[in-house]
């Protein structure tokens, strides 16, 4: 089945994600946070980086999510329209002063270094975005008269509450009603919810669901499916169990139009080899394959693969390009601070068409 984008003259979006956005508070460069005497501060969410990404490489996007009219609501607001993204959709509520309900969710982030690995620590509950309901957006309007070319969201967002879900199988519904192409990052976030609750969750919106993207542990912990033969503890990436298992979901949803596959061998937390796989269409296409590649933070680094290649698909690209453009971008990305991406278009061109780092003066 061929992935039908709508062209960008009858849409108002050229992308529209749903899920949270958070404050990051980081110790600087790879230090502690039990010894951190000051904590950097970086805006981030799964869903929104992708929106945020694609806004920076050109493209018309906006972000649906909860804020409230605190500061920390305000740094948000404020990273998402400096690069133009829309928030007309968002749902604000008053801060009550104390965060009993209605938060922006916090998440502390250590950046690793060498056999230490980077970890993140939530500070999110009751959090606006947790606590959008169903008809709190209207998803008529926005898919049906303003018109949307995709929509993207994933499983982050739907771990966050019972209520979080609803509006998620609501979004994906209206969407797919409208004929926008829906693509869903299975990003499973085993401190939010069971492997148990998120297959449950998930696997009755996959008949609606154009674009599948993911790792193998998200395929195993969200959809159910292994990758047979795999340890990616011994930094190994064998594309051709990715393939198999791919193949096993593709065949279950006969609907699934592409499947984007990341695949990462940890050297440390500093080097990693970086690629990743496409199924479109029947066909598979290898990424380019970063060996040793020497990254900065890693936070974001999928959310950069989504946006990059889904910048393809929406710039009418071929498979090729696309899965190539995703490479590159979440290699680009990694390589600077903070989980989303600083990097332009003529950037991410040079690289993904095998330009060097040489230095440009």
């Amino acid at each position: 089945m061929a992935l039908k984008v709508k062209s960008a003259d009858e849409c108002q979006f050229d992308l529209i994600s749903l899920g949270e956005c958070m404050i990051r508070l980081s110790p600087a460069e790879h230090g502690r946070i039990e010894f951190a005497p000051a904590l950097e501060v970086w805006v981030g969410g799964g869903e929104y980086n992708v929106a945020y990404a694609l806004a920076r490489l050109g493209l018309r996007t906006g972000w649906i999510g909860g804020l409230n009219t605190s500061p920390m609501g305000r740094i948000i607001a404020n990273h998402a329209r400096a690069v133009g993204m829309d928030l007309s959709h968002a749902v604000t509520r008053k801060y009550d002063g104390v965060g009993k309900r209605d938060r922006i969710g916090l998440n502390f982030t250590e950046v690793g270094h060498g056999r230490r690995g980077s970890a993140t620590l939530y500070d999110r509950g009751h959090s606006a975005t947790a606590g959008i309901k169903p008809g709190d957006v209207d998803w008529k309007t926005l898919f049906s008269k303003q018109g949307v070319r995709w929509l993207h969201t994933g499983g982050i967002y739907a771990a966050l509450s019972e209520s979080a879900r609803l509006v998620t199988a609501e979004a994906i519904n209206a969407a797919h009603e409208a004929g926008t192409v829906v693509s869903f990052d299975l990003n499973f976030r085993s401190k939010l919810w069971s492997s148990q609750e998120a297959i449950a969750t998930t696997r009755p919106l996959i008949p609606k669901i154009d674009c599948l993207i993911g790792n193998e542990e998200d395929f195993e912990k969200v959809l159910g499916y292994q990758a047979p033969g795999v340890d990616v503890e011994k930094g190994q990436l064998d594309t051709s169990a990715f393939k198999i298992m791919v193949e096993r979901v593709v065949k279950d949803y006969p609907n699934i139009k592409a499947v984007g596959t990341t695949l990462r061998g940890v050297k440390s937390a500093l080097v990693n080899d970086w690629s990743a796989i496409l199924w479109h269409e029947g066909k598979f296409y290898d990424g380019a394959k970063y060996e040793n590649a020497e990254i900065e933070d890693r936070v974001g680094g999928g959310d950069g693969f989504a946006s990059g290649s889904i910048y393809g698909f929406l710039a009418g690209r071929p498979p090729q390009e696309c899965v190539d453009l995703g490479v590159a971008h979440g290699a680009l990305l990694m390589s600077t601070r903070g989980d989303t991406s600083q990097i332009t278009l003529d950037e991410l061109l040079h690289v993904a068409g095998g330009g060097s780092a040489r230095i440009k003066r």
